[in-house]
């Protein structure tokens, strides 16, 4: 029988295709807004899945557009109650449901504090689309797997073409309008050595640097939900600092290399780790004593950890299954969590 998840892996690339067909106005608005702003800060509003890709949105902006992006906790807002001084400053707020009262809050009071807040959100009438000056709906359709993938894909597609809107940068635009495709490419991609050894394992690491750190976080928190996994996600360089002390032999590790300035950093720390006896998967790179799981090539390094993504819940939603869990219905989660 076939997961709600696995259906709604396979629908990702039709998904980004009609955000991007389907919400143009809305990008020329919220990038209108945006340049009228120019913004010196930009702050963001999420938790689980949406916190990764507001990382992921932090990473491109900064490499991109050199402004400075920081997360704000919701609690400071619906819990102390301390408003914000964000005078000329942009808040981007991204929740799959936008019914969280935290989130909501915090995106009220950030444009009461003078922000131009930005609600990324499959839907245009909730709340936290209701509490912002913008917003930009992912259109991805009903998700019911508790695992949020569609959404979590489209709220990354949505963050990068508003910011090639907003900063009118034309690679960066042609690579967001040919995802699509790339995300049916990534579907086909083959990760069985992976799957083989993780679906014996009780915990991993999986590493990333710069945009693909925030898609280390989300691989991690999906072993953790689909597969009872003990999976933790570092940066390839901050886990030298420290956590590298606890891998021994055989410790698995999942190493996302894409074709940026970070490859080789992160293929050193791969082959660092390797030596110390791990077992160590590297996505599109050779490195020594490493297994290289496929990858799709020939990416803009932006949208190249996303389309990484993809692969990977193709990958983790049969791991589930195999390790004896329903992907679907993660223990003691619900699909909308609403905290405060």
């Amino acid at each position: 029988m076939t997961s709600h998840m696995a259906r709604e892996v396979a629908e990702i690339p039709l998904a980004a295709s009609r955000f991007l067909t389907q919400s143009q106005g809305a990008l020329r608005s919220a990038a209108a807004a945006m340049r009228a702003t120019d913004p010196g800060l930009i702050v963001t509003v999420a938790r689980g899945s949406s916190d990764h890709a507001a990382t992921y949105l932090k990473y491109a902006v900064e490499l991109l557009a050199g402004v400075p992006v920081a997360s704000v906790g919701p609690s400071v807002a619906s819990v102390y109650g301390r408003p914000l001084r964000l005078n000329g400053a942009a808040c981007v707020g991204i929740s799959q449901s936008g019914r969280s009262p935290d989130i909501v809050e915090m995106m009220r009071a950030a444009g009461a504090g003078g922000a131009l807040s930005i609600a990324i959100t499959n839907f245009a009438d909730s709340p936290m689309a209701m509490a912002s000056a913008q917003c930009l709906p992912l259109l991805a359709g009903v998700e019911q797997s508790v695992a949020a993938t569609k959404t979590f894909v489209t709220s990354v597609v949505a963050g990068l073409a508003l910011v090639a809107e907003w900063q009118d940068d034309a690679a960066l635009r042609a690579a967001v309008a040919t995802l699509p495709t790339a995300f049916e490419a990534a579907l086909a991609l083959n990760w069985s050595p992976l799957a083989a050894r993780m679906s014996r394992a009780q915990s991993g690491f999986v590493l990333g640097r710069g945009p693909a750190f925030a898609i280390a976080s989300e691989c991690a928190l999906k072993l953790k939900e689909t597969c009872g996994l003990h999976a933790e996600a570092y940066s390839a360089a901050e886990v030298l600092h420290g956590p590298s002390a606890i891998v021994q032999a055989h410790f698995p590790v999942l190493a996302l290399a894409v074709e940026d300035a970070a490859q080789p950093g992160v293929v050193q720390t791969a082959e660092r780790l390797a030596a110390q006896g791990a077992d160590v998967f590297v996505t599109g790179a050779a490195a020594q004593g490493c297994v290289t799981l496929p990858s799709v090539g020939g990416l803009h390094p932006l949208v190249a950890p996303l389309v990484l993504a993809v692969g990977f819940y193709g990958f983790v939603e049969g791991l589930a299954r195999r390790r004896g869990f329903d992907p679907d219905t993660p223990p003691h989660l619900r699909k909308v969590t609403e905290t405060v």
